[in-house]
């Protein structure tokens, strides 16, 4: 695994570079927010496919137990990918409320993504 700081201006995001899975359970995602932060940033972007599928069956509870603990220590991510594919009416309805806030992000492309998280400023 890689971070790239993408920055822009003031604003930094840590884009996460890998071809394995990166976040498989909570504790992956505290030690990659720990590693974020090391960097000093506070923004992440992640590939769909660097996340477990467990995130994205809201019945495990995966993903908002990471979600809260990324509110709660006030990391922004943005993951991307094709969403389409899930035809989950209750997984579609939290990306679609996640995408209206600003601490969580489903984007389609790497370029909507960084927008999207360099738009915010913390």
């Amino acid at each position: 695994m890689h971070i790239i700081i993408d920055q822009r201006g003031s604003s930094k995001v840590a884009v996460i570079s890998s071809e394995a899975i990166v976040i498989g359970n909570l504790n992956d995602a505290l030690d990659l927010m720990a590693n974020v932060r090391y960097n000093d940033v506070d923004k992440m972007l992640l590939r769909k496919d660097q996340i477990t599928e467990d995130f994205f069956e809201l019945k495990t509870r995966l993903a908002g137990e990471i979600l809260q603990k990324y509110t709660n220590y006030e990391m922004r991510i943005a993951i991307v990918g094709d969403f389409s594919g899930y035809n989950s009416k209750s997984l579609n309805d939290f990306i679609y409320e996640c995408n209206q806030g600003s601490r969580v992000f489903f984007k389609n492309t790497e370029e909507e993504a960084l927008d999207a998280l360099h738009r915010i400023h913390v």
